[in-house]
């Protein structure tokens, strides 16, 4: 199984090249996604579709939550959850 810093050092990855287009700045671990601007309602879809296929997890429509999903530390307090 994937260790807390091992997950969150995949989702900052997948974020910094997907969104920031390999921007090296770090990603602060409680900085919204949402109210950023950083991922809009399709990044979440790319997301979604990386943690379940890295993570092999499945996310159901009710955990589609900013509680799940908005930053870097939310997400893997999720996956920890999942895994």
């Amino acid at each position: 199984m994937t260790n807390h810093e091992e997950m969150e050092k995949e989702v900052r990855r997948f974020i910094s090249e997907r969104f920031l287009f390999n921007d090296k700045r770090a990603i602060p671990g409680d900085q919204s996604f949402f109210d950023s601007g950083l991922v809009d309602s399709m990044g979440i879809l790319e997301l979604i579709s990386f943690l379940e296929e890295r993570f092999g997890v499945r996310v159901e429509d009710h955990e589609l939550v900013p509680e799940n999903l908005d930053t870097v530390n939310h997400i893997c307090t999720f996956l920890g959850s999942k895994i």
